[in-house]
């Protein structure tokens, strides 16, 4: 099994990027141990992928249409293969001495895939879009604070906030934020014409997609493949033999307990990419017993975490403590005392909430992650010890995040992760988003959420981010039992550079613009 260690994602602490880091940025990914060369047909098996996806931005929710739009869209920033920021449509930017104001400079010379070329118009109408009251979109808690958008010229475009961010140019590489050809007041995000390194032939979703290589990207050290094939092969067993039989090249998601035998397999190299990644099991604070946090907590302790990591990952993560920033983070509390498997502690919380028994049920499916089914099992044997009767209803596979997550009480999640706390949090926690999964509201931590994110003195900073984490881990409607490492496996017949993302799985779900047939 080849084992690669990502880089991990650096803030840097920048209000300002130049040119110099657009020529940094532009230098071949794999130069350092082979030079890419261009021709072939990628063939990729996703474990991700339903009939409700869609091509609005603002509700990608699956990790097919994470792919999918790195492939077709640009967006104004992205994170690098070392986890630094580095530019995209936008060349520079530039902070006000209270990062309240930022002015970015577009491109110029960017094409869309008809041909069409980028304006400013363009970015302001694709930020819009996620903007206003009643937005559906899971980057309006992103975007919220953005009080005006204005154009300077044809080449600038400045954003006014409500308050300091100094995070703000890591909040624009979300991929629900493409930036999309301008349409009356919106935007087309309906024909799926994006300005990114492939362009759409054809999507079936839920099943499949083609891509072609875009001819006038205005980068040429990308994109190496002339074609690209997505395939959703949601079944772990029917993906794994899709790589083994050489249908086709690529698959994520691979069953850990037999990747080593996977990796001695002629012709396949594993990967393993440790990263921001983590699962997650969100309980609907508004229906009881989980608006009584006693009982929340109760199940927190009630969860064998070394016992998923070591039955689940097979030693591919690290436990988990009911919050979302990991161990190699630059804000990572590392002084919030880990919770272990305690029983009694549970059934002691248990008693607070005058209960001597509780039953819940737990929904599942392997939609959710690798897994998902056997660690509710496990939750469920664990618990019993704690006087904790859990159901697990194994959930259908197709329609799991928009008929399960979300709409029932007790669920399974997984998260990538995001580049900083801020987006994070924002995403997920803060009272109201719409990707707030356990529907939970703490008046201190979106306090907290408001102030961090305009405070520029570093050490202030941490102090509030670690106590939203003590705050997540105490107070929280989800329990974080674990992060993972993203492991996938490759034919042989691939280049990949020495580097890679460990922001996504798949090279930070860059492969189709990163890697090569060698």
């Amino acid at each position: 099994m080849t084992l690669i260690k990502g880089g991990l994602l650096d803030r840097r602490g920048f209000l300002k990027t130049t040119a110099a880091t657009v020529a940094a940025a532009s230098l071949p990914l794999g130069a350092a141990r082979a030079a890419p060369k261009r021709g072939g047909h990628l063939r990729v098996g996703l474990g991700h992928g339903q009939t409700t996806d869609t091509l609005n931005p603002g509700l990608y929710d699956s990790g097919f249409m994470i792919a999918w739009t790195h492939a077709v869209h640009g967006r104004l920033t992205q994170v690098g293969p070392d986890g630094s920021l580095t530019p995209e449509l936008a060349e520079s930017w530039e902070a006000s001495e209270d990062a309240a104001e930022w002015r970015f400079k577009i491109r110029k010379g960017v094409q869309f895939h008809d041909g069409q070329e980028l304006t400013v118009q363009d970015v302001v109408n694709s930020i819009n879009f996620h903007r206003g009251e009643g937005s559906t979109s899971a980057a309006a808690p992103l975007v919220e604070p953005v009080r005006d958008i204005t154009i300077e010229g044809d080449d600038t475009v400045v954003f006014k906030l409500s308050g300091g961010n100094a995070d703000f140019p890591f909040l624009l590489t979300d991929y629900h934020l493409p930036i999309c050809k301008a349409d009356g007041d919106s935007i087309d995000w309906q024909s799926g014409n994006g300005c990114g390194t492939y362009k759409s032939a054809s999507i079936d979703l839920g099943v499949s997609a083609n891509l072609e290589r875009h001819e006038n990207h205005w980068r040429d050290d990308v994109a190496f493949f002339d074609s690209v094939e997505f395939l959703a092969l949601i079944d772990l067993n029917a993906r794994t033999t899709a790589l083994v039989s050489g249908d086709v090249d690529v698959i994520d998601r691979v069953d850990l307990k037999t990747a080593g035998l996977l990796g001695r397999k002629p012709g396949v190299n594993v990967h393993s990419i440790s990263g921001k990644a983590h699962y997650s099991i969100p309980m609907d604070v508004r229906r009881a017993p989980y608006d009584d946090n006693n009982v929340r907590q109760a199940l927190k302790y009630g969860v064998n975490r070394q016992e998923m990591v070591d039955k689940i990952l097979f030693g591919f993560g690290s436990i988990g403590n009911d919050h979302p920033v990991g161990a190699g983070e630059q804000y990572f509390n590392s002084e919030l005392e880990q919770k272990q498997y305690d029983p009694d502690k549970a059934k002691w919380y248990l008693q607070q909430s005058g209960i001597d028994n509780l039953q819940v049920n737990l929904s599942a499916a392997d939609a959710a992650f690798g897994g998902a089914v056997d660690a509710a099992v496990l939750f469920q044997a664990s618990a019993k010890a704690a006087s904790i009767d859990i159901n697990v209803i194994r959930e259908p596979n197709d329609g799991y995040w928009s008929d399960v997550w979300m709409k029932k009480e007790f669920t399974f999640s997984y998260w990538a992760g995001r580049p900083v706390p801020d987006q994070m949090f924002s995403t997920a926690y803060q009272c109201g988003a719409s990707w707030n999964e356990s529907f939970w509201c703490n008046e201190r931590f979106d306090d907290l959420l408001i102030k961090a994110r305009a405070e520029l003195d570093n050490a202030k900073r941490r102090e509030m981010y670690w106590e939203m984490q003590e705050i997540c881990a105490t107070d929280g409607g989800a329990i974080i039992p674990m992060f993972n490492d993203w492991v996938f496996a490759v034919n042989d017949k691939l280049g990949l550079p020495e580097v890679m993302g460990s922001d996504w799985d798949l090279d930070g779900n860059r492969f189709m613009e990163r890697w090569w047939f060698a």
